[in-house]
């Protein structure tokens, strides 16, 4: 009997795979559980809805997210030729009409005869499980999927493997983090001296918390401020409670010298090795709601991170996410089960068209097992394939991660110049890319 194909989420992950995988033959079935339920952030009953801001970042190819976006259009995606079709004035930038975008999307499956669309809850009357006896299943619910089938994905996936919001400190790229000033060490010289640590003064450091306390905090929506804050401190929250209580916290001084001064710092930024290449590093104890600019300019006066790039900033919204790392491979198969598949901001990709890349790549995975062929594993040197593998590496404390040049690996050319350096990635990584098309 022939398997049936069922993707779980009409975002922007679960129509691209749908897509893909319709366009190679395969009869799909997409479930969205709108107009019958609506999540907290969702308002139209249309498939592809954008909720946030209309922005798909950069189209430059010296921007990471551009590059990402380049890659796609190599691999016919249904949703950057969309977007590119409803594209509003953002200058070097990829912004759309949301409501035309998510209009074009759903007009163009609807379209699509191997695709059939069901207006339903997975988790209610049908379930998981029950979807999985039939045959493959991709799950691209999203960040704000429902209590029903976020159960059923525990009961599958293990208690403690889903997250049910993102609290994440800043990370920077090493080579731009200034170390004349940071040294490596642990508290009283115990461990393998495996932080950074940044060292300040009085003076600085109290420059440093009236700015803190004074920045200003994205917003929440209603239903995510009780759960983040009884889960974890943003650390301007901290610092509002008095200029001392950082130096008691996260920025404890005790058990270090400054190696400049020969003196224990007034306070001091640990940083800690975030990836295995160990280019990336994370601030820790750093968890914010503070709007993007403003992490870069606070924790742009912290002593070493002056130029520091950082390649992530700091989060803290309802963003429900398995410890995939643990759980996926480079397909964003689920190891325990070769017919389950994961797609979208549920797997730690985060981003718009980071989203629609992995469920590119589930989707043509699941093309590809039907077709009983070898999966595409995408080059780790193009973007598409690094976020598979940052997704699918075992790390200690995953958490999610959008596009950037500092996951890929580095050239082997030393190249100072970021604007050309990161030409330099991008060329490389189209090339790579023309590469894994020849195989598929």
């Amino acid at each position: 009997m022939k398997k049936e194909i069922h993707i779980i989420g009409g975002g922007l992950a679960g129509c691209e795979a749908a897509y893909q995988i319709a366009k190679r033959g395969n009869q799909v079935i997409l479930w969205d559980m709108k107009p019958q339920k609506y999540s907290p952030a969702h308002h139209s009953q249309d498939l592809a809805e954008i909720v946030c801001s209309n922005s798909l970042k950069s189209n430059l190819l010296t921007n990471a997210c551009g590059l990402l976006k380049e890659e796609l259009r190599m691999l016919n995606s249904l949703l950057i030729r969309i977007a590119d079709k409803v594209a509003v004035p953002a200058g070097q930038a990829l912004a759309v009409d949301r409501e035309n975008f998510a209009r074009e999307v759903t007009k163009a499956l609807e379209q699509e005869e191997k695709i059939e669309i069901r207006r339903e809850e997975i988790g209610s009357q049908i379930h998981l499980r029950d979807l999985l006896q039939k045959g493959f299943v991709i799950l691209a619910t999203g960040p704000l999927t429902s209590e029903p089938l976020s159960q059923e994905i525990q009961e599958i996936t293990g208690q403690e493997e889903l997250h049910f919001f993102d609290a994440a400190a800043p990370i920077v790229q090493k080579e731009t983090i200034d170390e004349t000033i940071a040294f490596w060490g642990d508290r009283y010289g115990k461990g393998e001296s495996s932080y950074l640590n940044l060292p300040m003064n009085q003076e600085e450091y109290e420059k440093f918390w009236k700015e803190l306390v004074e920045a200003e905090v994205a917003t929440l929506h209603t239903f995510e401020k009780r759960e983040i804050f009884e889960g974890c401190m943003p650390i301007e929250i901290m610092a509002k409670r008095g200029v001392d209580t950082l130096r008691f916290g996260p920025l404890k001084p005790v058990g270090f010298t400054d190696h400049r001064t020969g003196k224990r710092p007034y306070a001091i930024v640990q940083l800690r090795q975030d990836n295995q290449a160990g280019n990336l590093f994370n601030l820790v104890g750093f968890q914010t709601n503070l709007k993007w600019g403003e992490q870069k300019r606070v924790f742009g006066m912290i002593p070493g991170l002056a130029n520091a790039e950082f390649v992530k900033y700091g989060v803290m919204h309802r963003n429900t996410y398995l410890n995939s790392s643990k759980l996926l491979d480079a397909t964003y198969c689920f190891r325990q089960n070769p017919q389950l598949y994961f797609a979208g901001q549920i797997t730690g990709v985060e981003g718009y068209v980071e989203s629609i890349a992995s469920g590119m790549v589930a989707g043509i995975n699941v093309a590809q097992k039907l077709a009983e062929k070898a999966p595409v594993i995408f080059s780790k040197e193009t973007m598409i394939g690094t976020l598979s593998q940052y997704i699918s590496t075992e790390q200690e404390n995953f958490q999610p991660m959008n596009a950037n040049f500092g996951i890929l690996p580095e050239l082997e050319e030393k190249i100072r110049d970021k604007k050309i350096r990161y030409q330099k990635l991008s060329d490389r990584a189209i090339s790579k890319l023309r590469e894994n098309m020849t195989q598929m």
